[in-house]
């Protein structure tokens, strides 16, 4: 893949004004910025060009952001940024459920969105990461290639998830706080958002087929964090053949 792809970042966004902006601000960065102002428009380039990241505005016309979002996590892990007037609570809580790498409010600082993409660039590239594998009795990663099979059914994980992930297996047995996996699995600073960690684990747990608490090797410490145990076969689940 050519260095400009990797720079390439799609921006669906129906103001226009918003839109040139923030193009002209990620020309001046060294990103390749390619505009859509709906849903529809902004799908196709997803699948033709393959960016190396999405910024998404969730009010827009005809298709929202949600669908817009849902479609792209039906066809790849590319990191979505949301950008969005909605700052309550419940809202950036559904984006994060809903698979987005990182939620961005309404005004916003330029200086910190351009420092949030390169994040999340940096972190989905994974240039650092150690070609190697992980296997336990529940749990088979190819790290190299991000395949991941739970209790011998392949899973598919969004990039953060496959950190988080890859953050708790390489410190079995230890407890890691929110904002220790922020920073090892965001590489975030500033290890404010907390609530990020907490609902990727949910969905880790739910995508990995370990709801249960008692049986899950993602276990939560109340009050201190996460760590992931490992568990005796006897407590793998039993797949049925179809």
């Amino acid at each position: 893949m050519s260095s400009t792809t990797h720079k390439t970042v799609l921006i669906i966004e129906d103001d226009p004004d918003i839109r040139h902006l923030l193009g002209i601000r990620l020309k001046h960065a060294g990103y390749e910025p390619i505009e859509a102002g709906n849903g529809t428009d902004g799908l196709r380039p997803v699948h033709e060009r393959r960016p190396a990241l999405v910024i998404l505005d969730i009010g827009l016309p005809g298709m929202d952001g949600w669908q817009v979002l849902q479609r792209i996590r039906d066809v790849t892990t590319t990191p979505v940024m949301i950008l969005s007037a909605r700052g309550l609570e419940a809202e950036k809580v559904r984006g994060l459920q809903s698979g987005a790498d990182d939620y961005v409010t309404k005004p916003f600082g330029h200086q910190e969105l351009i420092a949030r993409i390169g994040v999340l660039l940096r972190r989905a590239t994974d240039e650092g990461e150690p070609e190697t594998e992980y296997a336990d009795p529940r749990l088979q990663i190819d790290i190299r290639s991000r395949s991941v099979q739970a209790d011998g059914v392949d899973v598919q994980l969004t990039p953060g998830e496959f950190r988080l992930l890859l953050a708790l297996i390489q410190h079995v047995g230890q407890i890691l706080s929110p904002e220790q996996l922020l920073e090892l699995a965001w590489d975030d600073p500033t290890t404010t958002n907390t609530s990020r960690v907490k609902f990727t684990v949910l969905r880790l747990r739910r995508k990995l087929g370990w709801d249960d608490p008692a049986s899950s090797p993602i276990e939560s410490v109340r009050g201190f964090g996460y760590r992931y145990r490992l568990m005796s076969e006897a407590l793998a689940p039993v797949h049925a053949a179809n």
